[in-house]
């Protein structure tokens, strides 16, 4: 099956980053049909690059945040495939071909490369995602050592938009990402509905793209922990069950010991105070998923958690929230 793909590329500033994105994916073995930037009110030359490289650019007229400019990009695409890409990706020619070839084979709703580090190949940036019933996401494989342990395909439920192949009716009748999140997280809260809604993704090792990481807001900044925090809170209140306060309570403070190690205290506790105040009106505005789907899902994937710590490292994390939550 030829599949028809537009490649959407979300996009604040970075100009630079952007053209060697651009510059990869003009190199694809299987070339896309069109390529949208949806630029959230760049400052510098973004546009002016996306342009020079034969891109599409959709003005959003101010940084309305990653999910935003998804969904704008998504919107105007007209294919029955759109590729996510974030402005700091650079992707192995065949990253494409791979990824179009699993989809079809596996009947997916979306397909994710693996994803190692711009700075060091040699390293993850990551596979796919696992979500736990704290509200707190795991992307399997970061950090870790590139090697067998995510060398096999396999379906996934949970997958990052950082290079992501996605289905767009599917994306379409689902809502797109909720603009609420704004960034983080917001590709974990479309893939749950995805599986509520009964469609898994493919993880795709053969598929490889390289990413910078942090790009926009900077790896365990402010503005991240920030933001990150908030979300959390957003999640749990959105999909999950009143019974599960206690692990959700109990895996957010341990992240908050995680940000405070880092020196983010006052931007975690900041996070969290927006999360509650933001999270009570989405409580009560969400239809939330049957417990009886939704406990199982999450189940698996703290499993799933259990059994790639033990066979790499056990991060303090997990192994605290484990104790804690059994």
């Amino acid at each position: 099956m030829d599949l028809e793909i537009t490649a959407v590329i979300p996009n604040f500033n970075r100009a630079e980053l952007l053209g060697r994105t651009l510059e990869t994916l003009g190199r694809q073995t299987r070339p896309c049909a069109r390529v949208i930037v949806a630029d959230n009110g760049s400052t510098d030359s973004s546009a002016a690059v996306a342009r020079s490289h034969g891109a599409e650019v959709i003005p959003m007229g101010g940084n309305l945040g990653f999910a935003a400019a998804v969904n704008r990009g998504v919107e105007a695409a007209a294919a029955a495939w759109v590729w996510i890409l974030n402005n700091d990706v650079e992707l192995h020619p065949r990253c494409l071909e791979a990824l179009a070839a699993r989809v079809v084979e596996e009947e997916a709703a979306f397909a994710a490369p693996r994803l190692k580090s711009l700075a060091n190949p040699s390293r993850l940036d990551g596979c796919y995602d696992l979500l736990a019933r704290s509200g707190c996401a795991w992307r399997a494989g970061h950090g870790m050592p590139d090697g067998p342990l995510f060398a096999a395909p396999r379906r996934v439920a949970f997958a990052p938009f950082t290079a992501l192949l996605v289905r767009r009716d599917a994306f379409l009748r689902l809502g797109g990402l909720d603009e609420r999140f704004g960034s983080y997280l917001e590709d974990v809260d479309f893939c749950l509905r995805c599986a509520v809604a009964g469609l898994r993704g493919v993880y795709v090792p053969e598929a490889v793209a390289y990413h910078h990481g942090g790009a926009t807001h900077g790896a365990w900044s402010a503005a991240m922990v920030e933001l990150l925090a908030r979300n959390q809170v957003l999640l749990a209140a959105k999909h999950f069950p009143a019974a599960w306060w206690w692990r959700v309570l109990a895996g957010q403070l341990l992240w908050g010991a995680v940000a405070a190690r880092h020196g983010r205290l006052a931007a975690w506790l900041r996070g969290k105070w927006r999360g509650i105040v933001e999270g009570w009106k989405i409580r009560r505005a969400s239809v939330r998923p049957e417990r009886s789907v939704l406990e199982p899902l999450l189940e698996a994937c703290e499993e799933e958690i259990r059994r790639l710590q033990r066979e790499t490292r056990q991060e303090p994390y997990w192994r605290l929230y484990f104790a804690v939550a059994r």
